[in-house]
């Protein structure tokens, strides 16, 4: 029966096949073969009994795992008595030879961070791609800019879009860099001395990881040292979390009383139980509340790198939640926001009612910085507009009249010029040449992926 919303709401298949029971099994046993193999290969084992071992890897089974593992309460040791019934002759004995149990676990679990990181950077490429898309069809889309939730001078939806891409090309960045701290294994043994493996140690080591495609530590004691993970998982919280901030931006612009943004809504789809009328950001709303989730994790995986001595086994039963629940939930939030934004709709007409809501008392700004550029100094200018300003609330008139009843303002300017002055669709400065400029780089930089 299933429990974890995972098992029937969240996660992609992929991901999860990534994380499945299966490929578990797959990875340790993958691992053990690689082992063996690279023993034969300086001949620590007989190279028959590599080439057995190797036959394995269709014919070991969970069932058989948990069965033995509930008889001798070892995990890993599970796995290597049913590798070793597997095989003919006498090469069973040969299987995990010189290793401990972290050598096999750390390393397999290397494979599945690389195959997950393989799947989040292949989506984080597609959210880009829509990123840059939605930011070259709107970066003149002249919007209101709000900062502490008040409307403030004007920007464009494009330029908005344009960061969130340039915070996610970030992200892909990360990534890369981070690749090499995560995509090891190790081969060490007890402690780490790999006195098991005598002076074929190193060479040992070197050569499992080729066989695995992977890079190897280059020290370590009976597991790799946690911080690699914690970093991984920290880039994960900061995946979504930008995803967090797209989708709450969203969901703002969604309000009833603002209405400039909509998530698509389907022919059928209910927003309510109750109230029919309904068109909910549910999807936005779901990367929110999963990203508190993913973030979560970040406090767990760094206390898994503060362990006793050579090893505990604290971080075990921590692991097997964080890095799987870690990496389904990035890769559902990814898969959402790019399902979100493909089907984005935007409300002009609400935007531009949204622009004019303040009858032109956001572009004070404008007049101030033209006033100071005509020879008003800075503070008089400052303080005409506040006037002005003042004046267009208390009488409820438009911003552009209360400024053309100033004596001393008309000194400066003409009607004309203050007409120009209120129009909120000539003050978004540099806008559209920042999103080409970023758009052109993002495409010279990752050519046909966006």
């Amino acid at each position: 029966m299933p429990i974890h919303p995972i098992e029937f709401r969240y996660g992609t298949k992929e991901m999860k096949d990534v994380w499945s029971q299966e490929n578990r099994l797959k990875t340790l046993v993958q691992t053990e073969i690689a082992l063996s193999k690279a023993e034969a290969d300086i001949g620590m084992i007989p190279k028959v009994a590599a080439a057995e071992i190797e036959k394995t890897l269709p014919l070991v089974k969970w069932e058989r795992v948990d069965e033995i593992e509930s008889e001798i309460n070892h995990d890993m040791m599970a796995v290597v008595k049913a590798i070793s019934e597997q095989c003919q002759g006498d090469a069973g004995k040969w299987v995990h030879f010189g290793a401990t149990s972290n050598d096999i676990l750390d390393t397999a679990t290397a494979l599945q961070l690389k195959a997950s990181a393989d799947i989040m950077e292949a989506k984080l490429y597609r959210l880009l791609a829509v990123l840059v898309k939605l930011s070259e069809e709107h970066k003149n889309t002249v919007c209101c800019g709000r900062t502490h939730g008040q409307i403030g001078v004007p920007i464009t939806y494009g330029l908005k879009i344009a960061i969130w891409a340039s915070e996610i090309d970030r992200h892909i960045d990360r990534l890369r860099e981070l690749r090499p701290r995560i995509v090891v294994g190790q081969m060490t043994g007890a402690v780490g001395t790999q006195a098991a493996f005598g002076k074929n140690g190193i060479e040992l080591q070197k050569k499992v990881m080729e066989y695995l495609g992977l890079g190897a530590v280059d020290v370590s004691n009976q597991l790799i040292q946690r911080d690699r993970h914690a970093e991984f998982v920290m880039w994960m919280a900061g995946v979504v979390t930008t995803l967090d901030k797209i989708g709450t931006e969203i969901r703002s612009m969604q309000r009833s009383e603002i209405g400039e943004l909509e998530e698509g809504f389907g022919k059928k789809q209910v927003g309510s139980s109750t109230m029919p009328h309904k068109r909910n950001p549910i999807k936005s709303e779901q990367i929110c509340g999963l990203a508190r989730i993913v973030r979560g994790f970040a406090e767990t995986e760094l206390l898994n790198n503060t362990l006793w001595d050579e090893r505990d086994l604290t971080n075990s039963s921590a692991e097997r939640i964080v890095f799987p629940e870690g990496c389904i939930l990035t890769d559902h939030i990814i898969n959402l926001g790019i399902n979100v934004l493909e089907n984005l709709r935007f409300n002009r007409a609400n935007i531009d009612r949204n622009l004019h809501l303040l009858n032109g008392l956001n572009m004070g700004e404008a007049v101030m910085i033209d006033l100071t550029l005509r020879g008003v100094g800075r503070q008089e200018a400052h303080e005409i507009v506040r006037s002005a300003a003042m004046k267009s609330v208390e009488a409820n008139i438009h911003f552009k009249d209360a400024l053309l009843e100033d004596k001393e303002l008309a000194a400066v300017l003409t009607g004309d010029d203050i007409e120009n002055l209120v129009n909120p669709y000539k003050y978004i400065g540099t806008a559209v040449e920042q999103v080409d400029n970023l758009n052109r780089k993002l495409k010279a930089k990752h050519g046909n992926k966006i």
